[in-house]
């Protein structure tokens, strides 16, 4: 099969006379939120370590971007073409360690293949980019959509405030931040209101994704993997406390822990 051939049959759904009257009336709106939810399920697959899921999923993206380019075309702005055209342009600007016969805008004696070199070209690139481009809202931070999740965005804004040397040198400090943080949000527990409390909760968790990118981990990766690891424990405790002839139901909060207690030393061990 070829990218030609889905093409055609996104021509075909979209057709006003012989298509699909769902996909005819969609637009870029009304399809974002599934452009989301199967970026969401790559991800998905990928954390499951599901590779014939995975190739599902990417099939279900793929749909999506072709479904925004067909409507883009119908509607005189660019065509699919433009997006490949767009995208490799801008794979060869940002990688000239690679296209560009010297490299010349890596730092002098850093290697080609050392990925932090590559990773801060890349940011500077892509700074450059931005300036260049007219902004999309006024502001240092401009740019950053703000539909992504809410983790991410934290990381994304503490990262580009981070260029402009807003940052701390060390995770250490980060660390004593979020403890700082998590200080400010038991004061608001004793003496605020419960918009204060949500207020600190807010730092707390900002600083909780600052810290993440000092670490080099992605926040709502981790948390992801936090997500699937509770689940996974709490499916086992309940099993625990079926095999010791009671439920979750019929369980004081003391039998669940002894029974959480013993998921997690078998998981273990």
């Amino acid at each position: 099969m070829r990218i030609e051939d889905l093409l055609a049959l996104m021509a075909q759904l979209r057709d006003p006379e012989t298509g699909c009257a769902w996909d005819v009336a969609q637009d870029f709106a009304s399809i974002a939120p599934y452009t989301v939810e199967e970026a969401y399920e790559v991800a998905d697959a990928i954390a499951r370590g599901d590779a014939e899921d995975l190739r599902d999923e990417l099939g279900d993206l793929l749909l999506q971007v072709v479904f925004h380019a067909r409507i883009a075309e119908e509607a005189g702005l660019f065509a699919f073409p433009d997006v490949v055209r767009a995208v490799m342009e801008k794979m060869v600007r940002r990688h000239p360690h690679v296209f560009a016969p010297d490299g010349a805008l890596l730092p002098a004696g850093s290697p080609r293949r050392d990925p932090e070199a590559v990773a801060a070209q890349w940011a500077a690139i892509k700074a450059e980019e931005r300036r260049a481009k007219p902004p999309r809202e006024p502001g240092p931070l401009a740019g950053i959509p703000l539909p992504l999740p809410a983790l991410t965005r934290a990381e994304k804004l503490s990262a580009r405030a981070a260029t402009y040397g807003f940052d701390w040198t060390d995770p250490a400090q980060v660390v004593l931040k979020v403890r700082e943080e998590i200080d400010e949000v038991a004061d608001a527990m004793t003496h605020g209101t419960r918009a204060a409390v949500a207020e600190e909760l807010g730092d707390l968790l900002f600083s909780v994704a600052n810290l993440a990118r000092h670490l080099g981990i992605d926040p709502e990766y981790s948390l992801k993997k936090g997500n699937m690891k509770f689940e996974r424990r709490f499916n086992a405790m309940a099993a625990v406390l079926e095999a010791r002839g009671t439920g979750l139901a019929d369980s004081d909060l003391d039998a669940m822990e002894a029974a959480w207690v013993a998921v997690k030393v078998s998981e273990k061990g």
